[in-house]
């Protein structure tokens, strides 16, 4: 696939498409939550007691898989209720992600969780060809083909992700998803279970 290939080269430098599960020492807390300069996308109150950050790749079948399964009841029990604060950060891993993380930056601020969330739902068929499938799904959130196109050339968008992804580099992030609870790797599969051992001990 070739989406304006000036623009993505700073996207092929070849991370793993592996789920979370290396050791290793907790994190700067203050710099791991310190906003992104492009912006912060997250869900739940500032004032939480539990900050969840995760970093995933748009066309990574784990990140998918975590959200169709795990992520639905983290939403549900922790996200709505308030008991967490939920940071998501990208980390594309090729051409195909960074294209669709671009696509949801350029949407309305409103828009970018359900077309992050559609992309997840949809990757099996959308990575079949992403340029049009990535297409279709703007569509959704208001994008014209003329709109479109001038998102996947705007390289100031293009290096704000991949700044995102650079600084994920510096906390040790190599496989997707990883996931850090307060400052901690969540070492191990990512699954609700493994989320809750770690997240409801904070909580009391």
């Amino acid at each position: 696939m070739t989406l304006h290939r000036r623009t993505f080269t700073a996207a092929l430098l070849g991370a793993a498409i592996l789920p979370a599960g290396f050791a290793m020492a907790q994190v700067d807390v203050a710099a791991l939550h310190a906003p992104s300069p492009i912006g912060e996308m997250a869900l739940g109150p500032e004032t939480a007691k539990v900050t969840v950050v995760e970093y995933a790749s748009a066309s990574c079948p784990h990140c998918a898989e975590f959200y169709k399964t795990a992520f639905q009841t983290l939403k549900k029990d922790y996200i709505d209720t308030g008991k967490i604060r939920f940071i998501f950060r990208e980390f594309p891993h090729n051409q195909a992600a960074l294209a669709a993380f671009m696509i949801a930056r350029c949407a309305p601020q409103d828009k970018y969780f359900p077309m992050v969330d559609m992309m997840f739902e949809q990757q099996e068929n959308w990575l079949k060809s992403p340029r049009d499938g990535l297409f279709t799904i703007a569509q959704m959130a208001g994008f014209t083909k003329e709109s479109f196109e001038a998102c996947l050339k705007d390289e100031a968008v293009a290096k704000g992700i991949i700044s995102v992804r650079d600084k994920a580099e510096t906390f040790g992030v190599k496989g997707i998803p990883t996931f850090f609870v307060n400052g901690e790797l969540v070492t191990g599969e990512p699954t609700i279970e493994n989320l809750r051992g770690k997240i409801d001990p904070l909580l009391k």
